[in-house]
C-alpha cells in the first residue's frame, strides 16, 4: 500500500497541470479583496446609523471560498479524470488491481498538498479582506459584529483555520466525484452544482426555510463549525456533516469503480459511516428548543405585532406560601427568526414599575431585529403593571400632590395622605396590594424560566427593571447567562447623588437656550430666570388659568414637571420638549403655570404631577423611604448643596412612601461576590452614571456612555448601543474601558 501511495503522490507532484490548478486559487484571493473593497465604498459617506445597519463582512473568506471551493474540487476531480481522459487508468489498474485501493492511495498525496494550500490561500485571503477594509473592519454593527473581524476576534481564527481544512475537504470531494463520473467534463458539471448552483438556489428560498438549506451547503459549514454563525447547526453537527460530505462523495467514487457485484456492500458500508459520522454528532450536540409550557398561541391583543406570540403562566400571590393564592401573568414572545443557530433566551424586563413588558416588546419589536436571528426573546406583564384589572388603574394612576414638607407637622400630614391614597386602592385586594415589591418580580422571572425550560437567561433591564435584574442575581445568580443594566434605577446611589447627571442636563438645558434663538429664553440668563421663578413660587405659588387655587404649582411642582423635559429634550436638531420648557418657564414667570399643567395634564390627567399609588405600591416595598423627619431633613440639605437648579426631586419617590401602609419588604441588598458573569451597563448623559455603579459591582463588568439624551437606549433603537449588547449577548464579549457612542448622525 505504502509504494501505490508513493506512486500516486509522484504523478501528483509531477503534474504541471496542478501547479496550474492550484495557481488558479489566486482569484479566491481576487474575489475576498475586491469584494471587500466595493463594501468600503459603499460605506463610506454613510450616516453612523447607515453604518450600523451595514452586514458584516464576517472572516472576509465568503467572498472567495466558492472560488476557492471550486479550484480544489477540480484538483480532487482531475487526479482521477485525467488518468481516464488520457487512458492511463488502465496502466495503472494493470499495476493495481484492487479498483478500491488505487483511490485509496489517491487520498494521502491530495490531502496533504490541499491541507497546506488551503490554510495559506485561507490566511491570505483573510488577509486581503481586512487589507481591503482597512480602518473600516472595527466599526461596529447593530448585529454584534464589526464590518471587518481581526483574527482576534472569537472564533474568527478558527473559522479561518476550518476553512483551510474544509478546502482539503473538498478536494476529497472532487476525488468521489471524478471517480464516479470517470469523466473531467462531467465532473466539472456536478462540481458547479454542487458549490455554485445549488448556495445560490438556497438563497432565493424565504425566510426561514433559506437560512435552513443554506446552514447545509458546504460553503457555510466553517463559520457553524468555529461557532460564529453561519447557519443553525451546532459545530459538532456541521462537522459531521462536512465529513459525512466527503464520505458520500467517496463511497459514491469507491461504487462505481467497484465492479458491479460488489457495489452494493460497498455503497451499504460508505452510506452508513456517512450517516453516523453526521447523525450522532448532531444528536450529541442539539439543543432543544423552549419547553412546550407555556403554551403559545396567537395573542388576543390584535394591536400588538403580528409575530408575537402569547401565553399565560401562573404564579402564587406570596412566593412565602406556594401553595396558596395564585395569579396569571401574560408572557410575550417574540419568536428567533431561525436565521441563525438558536443560542437561548433574552428576557427583557419593563421599566416603570408599572409598565408592560408584552406592550414594551411589541412596539420595540424593531430594535429586537438583529438578535432575534439568534435568541427567542420574552418578556412579561408583570404583576406590578397598573392595568391588570386586579386594582383600579384609576386608583392606581392617580396619588396625592407632593409638597416639601417644613416641619414634623407638615411631615405627619403629608403621611396621612399618602396613606388614605394608598388604603384606597388597596381596600379592593389587600393581598395582592401587598406584594408588588421587586423580589416578588423577580420570583415570577424566574418561574417563566423554568416554564420556558432554559437553564439560564440572558437579561436587558431597561429602566426600574435593573431593580427586578438586581433582585434575580441576588437570588438565583447561577441562572444569568448575560445581565444588561439600561439606564437602571440604582438602589446603592442615594438622594442628590442620583441626580447629578439631571443637574448637568439644565446646565446643558441653559447653554442650548442661549445659543438658539428660537428659544423662548434666549438672550436672558436662563439659570437666574429659573431659580427667581422657582424661589418666588415656594413662597407664592404660581396659578394655572382655569384650575382652583390647589392646582397652582410650588417651586418643587414646577420642577417635578420640567424634569422629564430636562433630561429628555426630544430629537436634535429641533429638541421640541426644550422648546416646549422654555415657553412654559416663560409663561410661569409671567404670573401662568398653563405651559407645565398642559403637557402634565397629557400624561396624567391632573394639572399637577401626581405621586402615583401604582408606582409607590413597589417603591416603597423596595426600601425607596426615609426612615423619619431627620433623614428626609439631612437628605434636603443635601440636595440644595448638590442640586442648585433641580433640588427637591431626587426627594419625590421617598416622599410619596411617607405614611405608607406596609413596611418595607425588599430592602436593597448587596449583589453576591462570586457566581455572576460580568454585566454591561448602558446609558445616556444622564443615566450612564447610575447603570455604570452597578455593573462595576460585578467584577469583569464594562459599560458604554451614549453621548447625548435619551433613556432606555436599546429599547429606542439606538443602533451604537444595540451593536455593544447585541456582541456582548452573542459572544458574552464586553466593550473596551472608556467605549463610548457617538451621538446618532456624527
Amino acid at each position: 500500500m505504502i509504494d501505490v501511495i508513493a506512486s500516486e503522490w509522484m504523478k501528483l507532484r509531477t503534474l504541471r497541470s496542478n501547479l496550474h490548478v492550484l495557481a488558479c486559487s489566486v482569484t479566491a484571493v481576487l474575489a475576498c479583496a475586491g469584494i471587500a473593497f466595493m463594501i468600503g465604498r459603499g460605506f463610506d459617506g454613510k450616516t453612523l446609523d447607515e453604518k450600523m445597519a451595514f452586514p458584516g463582512n464576517g472572516d472576509g473568506l465568503g467572498n472567495g471560498i466558492a472560488v476557492a471551493y471550486f479550484v480544489f474540487a477540480v484538483l480532487g476531480a482531475l487526479a482521477i479524470t485525467s488518468e481516464h481522459s488520457t487512458g492511463m487508468i488502465q496502466t495503472s489498474l494493470v499495476a493495481v488491481p484492487r479498483r478500491r485501493v488505487l483511490l485509496l492511495a489517491k487520498i494521502p498525496g491530495l490531502a496533504a498538498v490541499a491541507l497546506v494550500a488551503g490554510q495559506v490561500l485561507a490566511f491570505i485571503m483573510h488577509a486581503a479582506s481586512m487589507a481591503a477594509l482597512g480602518d473600516r473592519a472595527g466599526q461596529l454593527l447593530r448585529e454584534g459584529v464589526t464590518l471587518g473581524t481581526p483574527l482576534s476576534e472569537p472564533g474568527v481564527l478558527a473559522s479561518v483555520i476550518v476553512a483551510g481544512l474544509s478546502m482539503a475537504a473538498v478536494a476529497l470531494i472532487g476525488l468521489g466525484v471524478g471517480a464516479a463520473v470517470r469523466s473531467t467534463p462531467g465532473a466539472l458539471v456536478v462540481l458547479t452544482v454542487l458549490i455554485v448552483v445549488l448556495p445560490v438556489v438556497a438563497k432565493t428560498l424565504p425566510m426561514p426555510l433559506r437560512a435552513q438549506a443554506g446552514s447545509f451547503m458546504i460553503e457555510k459549514l466553517p463559520l457553524q463549525i468555529a461557532g460564529v454563525g453561519g447557519g443553525i447547526l451546532p459545530p459538532a453537527a456541521a462537522a459531521g456533516l462536512l465529513v459525512a460530505y466527503v464520505l458520500a462523495a467517496l463511497t459514491a467514487g469507491a461504487t462505481m469503480i467497484t465492479p458491479a457485484g460488489r457495489r452494493i456492500k460497498v455503497l451499504a458500508i460508505g452510506a452508513a459511516a456517512a450517516l453516523l459520522v453526521s447523525a450522532v454528532p448532531a444528536a450529541a450536540a442539539g439543543s432543544p428548543g423552549p419547553s412546550p409550557t407555556p403554551a403559545w398561541a396567537d395573542c388576543a391583543d390584535k394591536t400588538l405585532v403580528k409575530e408575537m406570540r402569547c401565553a399565560t403562566i401562573k404564579v402564587p400571590v406570596n412566593w412565602a406560601e406556594r401553595s396558596g393564592r395564585s395569579i396569571d401573568l401574560a408572557v410575550g414572545l417574540l419568536p428567533a427568526t431561525g436565521a441563525q443557530r438558536r443560542m437561548g433566551t433574552v428576557f427583557a424586563i419593563p421599566g416603570g414599575p408599572g409598565g408592560s413588558g408584552v406592550e414594551d416588546l411589541s412596539k420595540n419589536a424593531g430594535s429586537f431585529t438583529e438578535l432575534r436571528d439568534r435568541f427567542d426573546v420574552v418578556s412579561v406583564e408583570p404583576r406590578n403593571t397598573v392595568d391588570k384589572g386586579v386594582l383600579s388603574f384609576d386608583c392606581l394612576f392617580s396619588g396625592p400632590w407632593i409638597s416639601l414638607p417644613e416641619t414634623p407637622a407638615e411631615y405627619a400630614e403629608l403621611g396621612r395622605r399618602n396613606r388614605a391614597a394608598a388604603q384606597r386602592c388597596r381596600s379592593a385586594d389587600p393581598e395582592f396590594f401587598d406584594h408588588m415589591d421587586s423580589a416578588s418580580v423577580a420570583r415570577d422571572m424566574e418561574a417563566i424560566r423554568v416554564a420556558l425550560g432554559e437553564e439560564k437567561l440572558s437579561f436587558i433591564a431597561n429602566s426600574y427593571g435593573g431593580r427586578p435584574g438586581i433582585e434575580y442575581s441576588r437570588l438565583f445568580p447561577g441562572r444569568v447567562r448575560a445581565m444588561v443594566f439600561d439606564g437602571s434605577v440604582n438602589p446603592y446611589l442615594h438622594g442628590a447623588h442620583n441626580r447629578l447627571a439631571h443637574e448637568k442636563s439644565f446646565t446643558r438645558f441653559a447653554a442650548w437656550c442661549a445659543a438658539t434663538t428660537t428659544c423662548a429664553l434666549h438672550g436672558q440668563d436662563v439659570g437666574e430666570v429659573w431659580r427667581a421663578l422657582v424661589a418666588r413660587a415656594d413662597r407664592v405659588p404660581v396659578p394655572v388659568r382655569g384650575e382652583s387655587p390647589a392646582a397652582a404649582y410650588s417651586g418643587l411642582d414646577i420642577k417635578e414637571a420640567a424634569a422629564p423635559s430636562i433630561i429628555s429634550p426630544g430629537e436634535e436638531p429641533g429638541l421640541p420638549r426644550w422648546t416646549e420648557l422654555a415657553e412654559a418657564i416663560k409663561r410661569a414667570a409671567d404670573g401662568d403655570a398653563s405651559g407645565f399643567a398642559d403637557y402634565v395634564r397629557q400624561a396624567t390627567k391632573s394639572p399637577k404631577v401626581p405621586s402615583s399609588t401604582g408606582m409607590n405600591m413597589t417603591h416603597c416595598l423596595d426600601g425607596l423611604v426615609f426612615r423619619d423627619y431627620e433623614e428626609y431633613r439631612r437628605r434636603r440639605r443635601e440636595g440644595e448643596r448638590l442640586l442648585p437648579n433641580i433640588a427637591g426631586t431626587e426627594l419625590w419617590h421617598p416622599l410619596g412612601c411617607v405614611g405608607w401602609p406596609t413596611s418595607v419588604t425588599n430592602p436593597p441588598g448587596p449583589l453576591p461576590a462570586r457566581g455572576l458573569p460580568p454585566y454591561l451597563g448602558v446609558g445616556s448623559w444622564t443615566d450612564f452614571d447610575r447603570s455604570a455603579d452597578i455593573v462595576r459591582r460585578v467584577p469583569g463588568s464594562a459599560a458604554v456612555q451614549y453621548q447625548g439624551y435619551g433613556h432606555g437606549l436599546y429599547n429606542a433603537g439606538n443602533s451604537c448601543v444595540i451593536g455593544h449588547v447585541n456582541r456582548y449577548l452573542i459572544s458574552l464579549r464586553l466593550p473596551a474601558s472608556g467605549t463610548v457612542c457617538p451621538k446618532s448622525g456624527t
